[in-house]
């Protein structure tokens, strides 16, 4: 099967790319490291408004979606442009809530609109919130109870700035639920709740990783093309050829998974996707930083910006070895 995006959403692609390349994204992304969302903050309205997070919510609660094929095209292009906050976290929790009712019409629209910046943990997903200090809702789900938090730990560091990592308030012994904050829902419908915004998750990080390798591979054949050795560009060196083909190659057979992964929405698709998404661009950025030698490991230089990302995604939303496992065990189901 030859699968190719269509003509809008190209240009859905395109409009992304010129609004982001317009927003200075890496002076946001800098300051967003540093703890201050305000560039963040309107950088995450403008996206809102071009419909992204309303690609994950449904249309009876003020969204377009859901819109899995869209969405991974949104978040290439997030990547692409290393756009920092909660992004996966927020379409997650958009399948999170999505059911029941009374929940879908409390959250969703705010989702939608871009008002409401959401971060989650999930089984599977790790004991973190990610940016709990910028999120305005906070969920977590422990076993089958699904809970609003009203606060979180201290941020620790991340191997990439931009994600600021939080726990989970935790719970006192004054507290009688099994964990803190307001009780939402419980049951085995919040248990199948989470399994589906872990698949999205997955998916939108699988799509944010792929992005990350693209410009990383981008900004080092520019680079490869101006440094000179031996009075030639080392762009013109077989060894260096052969690394920038590998890491295109890779890139390339990563992407037909993702959009495949994204038309079915399979658990082990979308975990087969991330492990090739995740693992060509924490290659291209191996890559990349050989080829940029030393000025490739200063955080002053904006490569470093994808460069950590990539490493931080390889193992957000699933390692690669327990989504290995996942595509084994599905298709041995299949």
């Amino acid at each position: 099967m030859r699968f190719l995006l269509d003509d809008e959403q190209r240009a859905f692609a395109r409009s992304l790319d010129a609004l982001l390349t317009a927003a200075d994204t890496p002076s946001a992304v800098r300051s967003w490291s540093a703890g201050d969302h305000t560039a963040g903050r309107a950088l995450w309205s403008r996206i809102a408004d071009a419909g992204v997070f309303a690609l994950a919510v449904p249309e009876a609660y003020e969204g377009v979606g859901p819109l899995p094929v869209e969405l991974a095209v949104a978040f290439v292009e997030l990547g692409r442009h290393a756009v920092p906050g909660p992004l996966v976290e927020t379409v997650a929790a958009a399948a999170l809530l999505t059911e029941p009712d009374g929940l879908a019409k409390r959250f969703l629209p705010g989702l939608a609109s871009g008002e409401t910046v959401a971060t989650v943990a999930l089984p599977g997903g790790g004991p973190y919130l990610l940016d709990g200090d910028a999120a305005t809702v906070l969920l977590c789900v422990e076993g089958d109870e699904l809970r609003l938090l009203h606060g979180h730990g201290p941020v620790r560091a991340s191997m990439d700035p931009a994600r600021r990592l939080t726990r989970p308030t935790q719970p006192t012994r004054f507290t009688r639920q099994p964990g803190s904050g307001e009780l939402l829902a419980t049951g085995p419908h919040v248990t199948a709740a989470a399994a589906r915004a872990l698949v999205q998750a997955r998916l939108a990080t699988a799509a944010q990783a792929l992005g990350v390798g693209l410009t990383l591979l981008d900004r080092t054949v520019a680079y490869v093309k101006q440094r000179v050795q031996f009075g030639v560009p080392i762009g013109s060196f077989q060894a260096v050829k052969h690394q920038l083909a590998d890491a295109k190659i890779a890139l390339e057979f990563a992407r037909p998974l993702l959009f495949g992964a994204a038309l079915s929405m399979d658990p082990a698709d979308v975990a087969a996707a991330k492990v090739a998404a995740c693992e060509a661009a924490y290659r291209t950025a191996r890559t990349a930083l050989q080829l940029h030698g030393a000025i490739g490991y200063t955080a002053e230089y904006d490569l470093s910006l994808w460069l950590t990302k990539a490493r931080a995604l390889r193992t957000a939303w699933g390692t690669p070895s327990a989504c290995r496992e996942l595509v084994l065990s599905g298709g041995a189901r299949r």
